[in-house]
This record gives structure tokens, sequence and C-alpha cells, in this order.
């Protein structure tokens, strides 16, 4: 469970970061508009993670969007919208949807439930702020005359940044991608909210289909340690127990952080400046 949040949400954060670095780094012009979003970026960095833990609770846990077909009712429109609640008025799950016409498909707000999509997503909006600035910083190191050669040879500003900078940066963005490794992975907070279950008995591998997968919970290293250490009562095997989970979950991350660091060297390696 640990392994798979680590891998899913840095997935998602260095996608996100990638992509948010490059427009600003790239693409925007210095305004009051781009200033205002660098001020945001550097201070949700400073946000305590149980913050980003009740924020992923309440966007995806009880809101996050599925495409649903089968338990629509059909009742009258709410507020002159187009929405209509999946399930009547008197139950206690009712949640809104809204038509997108095509198939029959609607957008349920019934949200994620307690699951590794969750998990994943608030784990990476918490790494994301530290991703972008290191990625944007790593963007700015690459020489102007490696952007100006490729210009002037033809190329197009997008394979430009594609060929002639994103590549020399990548070991600068791996290095952010260890502090990010670092620290969801030791994150207890936001997955008790959003991803972690006390005990589960079978692996999250063991399902049927991708979509069972995505949404189920998982058991995780920090929570358990959390739940054996302070939910329990104290005995010779929960003291053992708490020791042998902390020297489990240390080694998983330097696994992590090792081949980060022998595919930065791998990178580096490679680029001749």
């Amino acid at each position: 469970g640990t392994a798979l949040l680590v891998v899913g949400s840095m997935a998602i954060a260095l996608f996100l970061g990638i992509v948010s670095a490059v427009f600003l780094s790239e693409y925007s012009k210095d305004s009051a508009f781009i200033r205002t979003i660098r001020l945001a970026i550097v201070n949700l960095a400073g946000v305590p993670s149980i913050v980003f833990g009740l924020f992923g609770m309440a966007m995806f846990v009880n809101f996050g969007p599925v495409f649903a077909r089968e338990g629509i009712l059909e009742m009258e429109t709410l507020f002159g919208l187009g929405l209509i609640p999946v399930f009547p008025y008197e139950s206690e799950s009712a949640f809104l949807s809204i038509p997108l016409l095509i198939n029959d498909y609607y957008l349920s707000l019934q949200g994620w439930g307690v699951s590794l999509l969750a998990g994943w997503f608030t784990l990476s909006f918490m790494v994301l702020p530290i991703i972008i600035t290191a990625s944007e910083e790593s963007l700015r190191a690459v020489p102007q005359g490696y952007r100006e050669g490729s210009l002037a040879l033809g190329a197009t500003k997008w394979q430009t940044i594609r060929t002639n900078v994103v590549p020399y940066a990548l070991p600068g963005i791996l290095t952010s991608s260890i502090l990010g490794i670092t620290r969801v992975a030791g994150e207890t907070a936001p997955i008790m909210f959003t991803a972690a279950f006390v005990l589960r008995q079978q692996l999250p591998w063991q399902v049927d289909t991708i979509a069972e997968f995505a949404f189920q919970g998982v058991m995780a290293l920090p929570y358990h340690i959390y739940v054996i250490s302070s939910k329990v009562p104290q005995n010779i095997f929960t003291e053992k127990s708490q020791y042998a989970t902390c020297f489990v979950f240390l080694v998983l991350v330097f696994i992590f952080t090792l081949v980060s660091i022998l595919l930065r060297i791998k990178l580096r390696d490679k680029i001749k400046w």
C-alpha cells in the first residue's frame, strides 16, 4: 500500500509539476497574475499536511467526480441548473449529478471514497509546490543559447523545449522528486483521511478490474505505525511490531530514494554541456 501510494502520487505530481514549471518558465510573462501564482506556490509549500488531508477528504473522498450511467432517478431539476440527485431526497447518501448528454452518462459528484485514487491526488497536491519550484529552477539553469540555437535552426518553441530544454533539466527535476518521495512516504495525516485502512484481508492487486484497484483503500506503513503505537493496548508483541514496521518503512524509503539517485546519475552522465 505504501509503495502504491508513493508511485501513483509521484507520477501525478511529476506530470503536473513539470507541465506547470514549463509554462511558468518558458511561456508566461512577468505580470502581477504570474507573481501571485508563484507566491501561492511558495505559500502552499508551508501548509501543514493535516490541512491537505482535510482538503483531500472534502474534495476527493466526499465530492470526487465520477462518470455514472446507472442509478439516476428521474426527479425534478434542482435550482434550474440541470442538477438531479441520484438517490431520493430522504437518503443520507444523496448527491448531485450533471447530465453530459453523451450516451446517458452523468458526471456524479458522489466522491471516490477512501481509496488509492483519493490518496494519490491528495499526496500529489501536497508535494506539487516543491516539484514546481525545483523544476522551474532547473529549467532556468539551462543555457539560453540552447534555446536560441534550436530556434535558429527552424525548430518550433515546443520542439525546442521538448528536445533542448527539458532533457537537460531532468536531473534537477529528479532531485525534487527525491524530496517529494521522502515526504509522501512518511505522511500519516493525509492518508488517514483519504486512502488508509487499519486492516485489510486482501492485497491491493487481488481485484478484478482497474476501477476496483483505483477505488480501493489500502494499508500503509505510516498509518500502521500510528495505530499500533497509540490505538491498541501496548504489550511485548506490539513493541516488536512497531520496530519491525519502522524498519520495513525505512528500507522502502531507502529503495525509492536510491532508485531516484541512480536514475539522476545516469541522466547526468548522458548530458554533455
